[in-house]
């Protein structure tokens, strides 16, 4: 294989997994419930084992975020999901309605090809390893190619933990040879029946193009609204903390703070208080170039970044202890960069008159990540559902966005896969989860006469229908009995009376 070039190696490589993965999958779609736990238990043990292992090679290889809030990811993609879906129905008869009689039984969809971002490169193979097996699919990831190793070497432990635990060899595979055409050969493959895309909109929508089911995601740009009865000090520790985890790279978190002119002193004072710098409209500019080129499209170095290397690059100074850096904008759009997502430690700031204006304000900047998420500060519950009319997915109610959205601090089911609906252009709205790789077949028994069911049915009345021609041929023709003297004109009129009225009649 050294003779062959390298793009040519790496879409072979993929038919060999598609094939593989294939042969697992086939395999596994006969597993008992009692057979897929015992696997997934011996994965989430391999996660728990390797956690911080992996959050450093992501950080190393990649250069975004923490290593502590990478392994957090790793552990809520593994042992915290693994709790909120071991009791899920995913095999044979997940659902029996006795009084309509109808079974729901569920089969897998097949193999399932994962697509795997940059920004979580271990969390989400793992994520999608746990759902694919617990729904009894096999499944083959799409390593960012700024990310393969860690990305790979997680799918391995995931594959050897699963394959240990009694699942088919091959049953989690991962490209090692990263290429766009590899990518676009494994999803036009016909052994994948499914795509789990989570990654760039091209990316996103190039899975969608392929002719098959996929379940795809959107851009984030959620906006937090600090409404006027919010707690501000648990508002400002929530945002922060919601930013600030893992500098940043959830695309759940938040990208703009809303504030109302009769809370913006409050506000702003708890933000410098726990770490944030308001930064001058000359230090914003200059940020604003480093953060973003060909018009509001991240710049890589800078995602996942602590503000104090955002900071450095741009040549400005900020106190010591900085946790996020804020730009006040004036506006949403072109002309100003930060009204667009940032997956970094920067945040928008605005200042509105009242709630009318800050609902207006949120669906213009939903506009550039529409479907995925907002949050809202407040204890008017009056108030929340006012902001659940707003094109989001995800409308999280006094926690981060970050936490709240993958189902960290809220009772969302925990996910890195996060649905925009159609707002977004995606398949689903929910937090993706087994239950979206399964098919659900319906098994129904009859319960009525077939040969009597208009008969049989007192709702089933409709006298027009004695009027049509059908009904009406299949009358008696009228009858006349006795001799007919047609000199006699009074017969004669009767029997033409008569005549008429048959004919009326039918």
């Amino acid at each position: 294989m050294e003779n062959f070039d390298y793009d040519l190696r790496s879409i072979q490589a993929v038919r060999d997994l598609a094939r593989l993965g294939k042969d697992a999958g086939e395999q596994i779609a006969e597993y008992t419930e009692e057979q897929i736990d015992q696997i997934l238990r011996n994965m989430v043990k391999a996660a728990k084992e390797n956690a911080v292992m992996l959050a450093k090679m992501a950080v190393e290889e990649t250069g975004f975020g923490k290593v502590e809030d990478k392994t957090y990811k790793n552990h809520l993609a593994s042992a915290i999901l693994y709790q909120s879906i071991k009791d899920m129905k995913t095999i044979g008869v997940i659902r029996n309605d006795e009084v309509n009689q109808i079974m729901d039984v569920a089969a897998p969809v097949g193999l399932v090809m994962g697509i795997i971002p940059s920004t979580n490169p271990t969390s989400t193979a793992i994520f999608k390893a746990m759902i694919a097996i617990k729904s009894r699919n096999a499944i083959v990831f799409s390593p960012h190619p700024s990310a393969t190793k860690c990305t790979l070497k997680a799918a391995e432990i995931m594959n050897q933990a699963a394959v240990e635990a009694g699942a088919p060899a091959n049953i989690i595979g991962c490209i090692s040879l990263p290429i766009m055409n590899a990518t676009t050969e494994l999803m036009e493959s016909k052994e994948v029946k499914m795509i789990i895309a989570t990654g760039g909109p091209g990316l996103v929508k190039a899975a969608y193009s392929k002719g098959k089911p996929a379940l795809g995601v959107g851009a984030g740009n959620c906006p937090a609204y600090i409404e006027r009865t919010a707690n501000v000090q648990k508002a400002v520790k929530d945002i922060l903390a919601s930013k600030t985890f893992d500098y940043g790279t959830i695309c759940a978190s938040e990208q703009s703070v809303i504030v109302e002119e009769c809370n913006l002193e409050q506000v702003a004072a708890e933000f410098k208080k726990q770490g944030g710098y308001f930064m001058s409209p000359e230090e914003t500019a200059k940020v604003c170039d480093l953060l973003f080129k060909n018009g509001h499209a991240m710049n890589a170095k800078f995602v996942g970044r602590s503000p104090q290397v955002i900071a450095g690059a741009a040549g400005i100074s900020i106190p010591e202890g900085t946790k996020v850096l804020i730009g006040e904008q004036q506006g949403v759009g072109p002309a100003y960069p930060l009204s667009y997502e940032k997956l970094t430690s920067v945040l928008a700031f605005y200042t509105v008159k009242d709630w009318e204006e800050a609902c207006q304000l949120c669906i213009q900047l939903l506009q550039n990540g529409i479907g995925h998420s907002m949050s809202l500060h407040t204890q008017d519950k009056e108030m929340v559902m006012k902001f659940a009319k707003k094109p989001a997915a995800r409308i999280l109610v006094n926690t981060g966005s970050t936490q709240g959205g993958t189902g960290a601090s809220t009772g969302l089911m925990p996910s890195f896969t996060l649905g925009c609906g159609t707002w977004g252009g995606s398949s689903v709205s929910e937090n993706v989860s087994p239950i979206h790789l399964i098919n659900i077949k319906r098994v129904a028994y009859g319960l009525k006469d077939c040969s009597t069911l208009a008969s049989a049915d007192p709702t089933f009345d409709y006298p027009e229908l004695s009027l049509t021609g059908s009904e009406s041929c299949n009358e008696e023709p009228a009858s006349f009995t006795g001799n007919i003297d047609f000199s006699n004109n009074e017969q004669l009129v009767k029997l033409i009376n008569e005549l008429v009225a048959a004919m009326t009649r039918g």
